[in-house]
């Protein structure tokens, strides 16, 4: 979901670099020691699932992953989204320097949203049904609000960008499911085996990893 350079305008640049910086800012000082191999292989899987990209429009759509990064790392998920994304247009001209902060701002928004709603749903409904709906609602607002930030910021630049950025919320509908089911069984099978990456409490763990 990168938006190539040369497309935004110079205020909304503005803007998403400055909260790109807040953001990341908050990651960094929120970030715990223990977290720091996690941030390191989520920003990899979050590398790594950027990397086929389908063209839409002045977008792209891609499995993004922004969800789960959120759901698992919280606020630290918006440093881990920036290196990524760094490393992206650097070594694959993906997005740009120049709009690496709305991209960052979109997405590490997006995946600090996540884990909010994802703790809210687990509040909710607690055991193992609660688990696998928080992560799905975790992972699919993760692509959705993404998408739909990603969109603003096209149709805040230019009015004829309003299609464009309608075409991009259509294309990531499908895209949202998957997410939503790739968070699904990757939080669940860490709730199996290391339980206490999700800072979980008995009440919420699965029912087959009980004793």
């Amino acid at each position: 979901m990168h938006i190539a350079e040369g497309v935004l305008s110079p205020a909304v640049l503005g803007a998403g670099a400055a909260l790109a910086a807040a953001g990341t800012a908050i990651g960094l000082r929120k970030l715990e020691y223990d977290q720091l191999i996690g941030v390191g292989v989520l920003s990899a899987a979050f590398f790594v699932g950027s990397l086929v990209h389908v063209p839409v429009g002045l977008a792209s759509a891609h499995l993004v992953l922004n969800g789960l990064v959120g759901v698992l790392l919280g606020w630290a998920a918006f440093p881990s989204i920036l290196v990524a994304l760094l490393l992206q247009a650097l070594l694959f001209q993906f997005g740009g320097f120049t709009v690496l902060g709305v991209n960052a701002c979109t997405m590490g928004l997006a995946g600090v949203a996540s884990w909010y709603v994802y703790r809210a749903v687990r509040r909710l409904l607690p055991g193992a049904a609660g688990l696998r709906a928080a992560a799905f609602c975790g992972g699919a607002l993760g692509v959705a609000l993404a998408a739909v930030l990603t969109a603003l910021a096209l149709a805040f630049t230019d009015e004829g960008f309003k299609a464009a950025a309608g075409l991009l919320l259509t294309a990531h509908l499908p895209i949202m499911i998957v997410e939503g089911l790739i968070t699904m069984f990757t939080v669940s099978f860490i709730a199996r085996v290391r339980p206490e990456m999700l800072r979980m409490t008995r009440n919420d763990a699965p029912e087959n990893s009980r004793s």
